[in-house]
């Protein structure tokens, strides 16, 4: 294991020289300071491509210039690793040629080559750290690459047959192997993400978004946030490194300062996946590649250019719950799940097998792990005891009692510290594992707090169970008898009705 990994580290640029002094100086990682640097070109590539190429009715130069930008920063940020991408993009360029035609072996062969190909990966390249390797983007082209193919099999179906998001994917048309290049390795989403289906790609080059306006100044309001949250994170991060979690100095706060501490690191650490989704955005929206939809205010000609959009940062800071989070985090990640995932298992006809196979199916895809996959458990776990939380609220709480508190102010400062106190707490203990990775890492941090968040969730469930058994189910049974005795009068008293019917009949023939 150490021999691969030393060989794979050998592949990787040379970290001497102005790169390794900057990094010395900033005190960060030569492979951090390149994702960074990779990030921001996408700002002069956008400039480039706007003000020289934009108008050329010669697609092909469009089509190459992205694919050599693109392939460029692959290369800048993993040497020769870049092989590794080039071959998964071939790959599915000639099983689509030879194979789209036979869409159940298509499919199955794409997805088995990505996929293995990706756990390959992860097994040869794994570590205690969340590591800035060739893995890193190539889990992003896995998923592009794979939601290709289902896009090129929809393209064969007649329209009859395909669903709404279908339709707005399908692909009737092969593309050729440039095209395809430039698709997977197009400068704003190879890196980081976001996903999105080269039916985008396509109209963007056919021009489609090009009379739309304000990309500019929308673009830049995204990269100012992006620097905004990248500082708010490392000051953070300063303060609060992921060291200090597994140190014996935090273990001496009292609990409830490290249920605090540990969910404000978990804050400060999502800002950095933050900003890196609104620096790559920023830069998608200056080249006109996220078009949404045309502004239904403001100036004449503006648009929603949110079209790519990977956070939704409103939602995501006056959120209060975990489902919060998940419908406001990674958005297009669980959109490419949902549409290619969740929504291709209906034939099961069961929505939580389908939910559950499309979070297992997450939890591989980010790697082998522990820390994934409690991460996911923890997602499915939480979201549930909420749904459970909030149904007993309103249906319970709230019609008996809130008459009493509903309307009072103290009521609602409680309220809202009470949840946000919940939302900054839990955040820590779900992002835990994730951040942590590995068995012993992470349930070292578990154990510092007390194993709070098991403690809770299995207080409630006790609460929650116990309730619908001890009284709601016999009240239930107590409604099934009285429902059961009335329509038995109901049933007896028609017979009867019956009975006298034929007898009054009877006489009078």
């Amino acid at each position: 294991m150490a021999s691969v990994d030393t060989e794979f580290r050998s592949n990787l640029p040379p970290s001497s020289g102005l790169l390794g002094g900057v990094a010395q100086r900033l005190d960060v990682t030569v492979e951090a300071l390149r994702l960074l640097l990779t990030l921001l070109a996408g700002y002069p590539i956008a400039f480039v491509y706007c003000k020289y190429i934009v108008n050329s009715q010669a697609k092909r130069l469009h089509h190459l210039y992205f694919a050599i930008c693109g392939a460029s920063l692959c290369y800048f940020n993993y040497g020769l690793d870049v092989y590794h991408s080039l071959l998964g993009i071939l790959t599915t360029y000639l099983l689509g040629l030879f194979l789209r035609h036979k869409p159940k072996i298509f499919l199955t062969a794409n997805f088995i080559f990505h996929m293995t190909y990706l756990m390959l990966g992860y097994y040869y390249t794994a570590s205690n750290e969340y590591d800035i390797l060739w893995t890193m983007p190539h889990c992003i082209l896995v998923l592009r690459m794979i939601g290709y193919g289902f896009d090129l099999t929809d393209g064969l179906k007649p329209q009859s047959e395909l669903s709404e998001d279908q339709k707005e994917t399908n692909l009737p048309q092969f593309p050729s192997l440039l095209e395809l290049l430039a698709f997977a390795y197009f400068p704003g989403g190879f890196l980081v993400g976001p996903q999105f289906p080269y039916r985008r790609y396509q109209r963007f080059i056919d021009g489609e978004f090009r009379k739309h306006k304000g990309q500019l100044e929308a673009g830049l309001n995204r990269l100012a946030a992006g620097v905004l949250y990248l500082i708010v994170s490392q000051v953070g991060l300063y303060y609060l490194p992921d060291s200090y979690f597994l140190s014996p100095e935090f273990t001496q706060l009292s609990l409830i300062r490290r249920m605090y501490y540990l969910g404000f690191w978990a804050k400060f650490s999502l800002y950095k996946y933050i900003s890196c989704w609104l620096f790559t955005e920023g830069a998608l929206i200056c080249i006109g590649f996220t078009f949404k939809k045309a502004s239904e205010t403001g100036p004449e000609g503006n648009a929603d250019w949110s079209g790519c959009s990977n956070v939704k940062l409103v939602h995501l800071e006056t959120g209060n719950t975990m489902e919060h989070y998940v419908q406001t985090f990674n958005v297009n990640t669980n959109q490419w799940v949902g549409r290619y995932i969740y929504k291709r298992l209906r034939f099961l006809n069961n929505r939580m097998i389908s939910y559950g196979a499309s979070l297992v199916f997450l939890a591989i895809w980010h790697g082998f792990h522990s820390g994934y996959y409690m991460a996911f458990v923890m997602e499915y776990m939480i979201v549930s005891t909420e749904k459970q939380i909030t149904n007993m609220y309103e249906k319970k709480i709230l019609p008996n009692y809130g008459n009493y508190f509903k309307d009072k102010a103290v009521y609602k400062a409680l309220h809202f510290f009470a949840l946000k106190s919940y939302n900054i707490i839990y955040m820590g203990w779900c992002l835990s594992s994730f951040v942590f990775l590995k068995y012993e890492r992470w349930i070292r941090v578990y154990s510092a707090v007390n194993y709070f968040g098991f403690i809770y969730m299995l207080i409630w469930a006790a609460i929650y169970h116990g309730y619908f058994y001890f009284f709601e189910g016999p009240r239930q049974q107590q409604v099934k008898r009285e429902t059961g005795r009335r329509d038995k009068e109901d049933n007896e008293s028609k017979s009867k009705e019956n009975e006298n019917l034929v007898e009054e009949n009877a006489k009078n023939k």
